[in-house]
């Protein structure tokens, strides 16, 4: 953890190297890094496979594989090998197997507190949209100190916490819905001047 002190991780695990769909989360993991980094975030992978098959693995993606544009690619993050992590983040499950961790992702935040989980079957490869997006999420609700709605995205309004003792009063520039429910506008400009432009 002191290695990423003041950075957002994203700690994901993966079943199994040289598997297919495994294949295409760890590509399209590789390239989009970057955009990653961008937000202050960097990712770190976790396997129960051996180090020689990731070594392995790895090599074939960037050498042999080209999926959805995505060729060449080489992966900038670590990859752990640690059943007893995998454990011990409940990214072995049963019925799902019992060597095999899950697709997990979890969000820690840049004081090492874990923030969000999000858990995948073995057969669905996740959303990399929508990790990106609760990336975003978290760092919103951090910079701005506000709620933020279903489907989310940069841009839309927000909702404004309302407490037991303020319920009379509207917030300026807010639209309210009824006595618990208000929102307001922020603008994605906004949000890119405190999470950077690329939001």
């Amino acid at each position: 953890p002191d290695d990423y002190k003041g950075k957002w991780v994203i700690l994901f695990s993966h079943p199994a190297d040289f598997t297919p769909i495994c294949t295409t989360e760890i590509l399209t993991f590789g390239a989009r890094t970057e955009e990653f980094r961008a937000l202050n975030c960097e990712l770190v992978g976790l396997s129960v496979d051996s180090r020689n098959s990731h070594i392995a693995w790895l090599k074939t993606i960037r050498e042999k594989i080209e999926y959805k544009g995505m060729k060449d690619v080489k992966v900038g993050f670590p990859i752990i090998v640690a059943m007893k992590v995998a454990s011990l983040y409940g990214m072995i499950q049963p019925g799902e197997s019992q060597t095999a961790a899950v697709r997990a992702v979890f969000f820690v935040d840049p004081k090492g507190v874990l923030r969000a989980m999000i858990y995948y079957p073995l057969a669905l490869g996740r959303n990399f949209d929508e990790i990106r997006r609760v990336l975003v999420v978290l760092q919103t609700i951090d910079a701005f100190g506000i709620a933020l709605p279903a489907d989310w995205r940069p841009g839309d309004e927000v909702i404004v916490p309302m407490k037991g003792d303020d319920q009379e009063k509207v917030p300026e520039g807010a639209k309210c819905y009824d006595w618990f429910f208000c929102t307001k506008p922020l603008p994605k400009e906004e949000i890119g001047r405190k999470l950077g432009e690329k939001v």
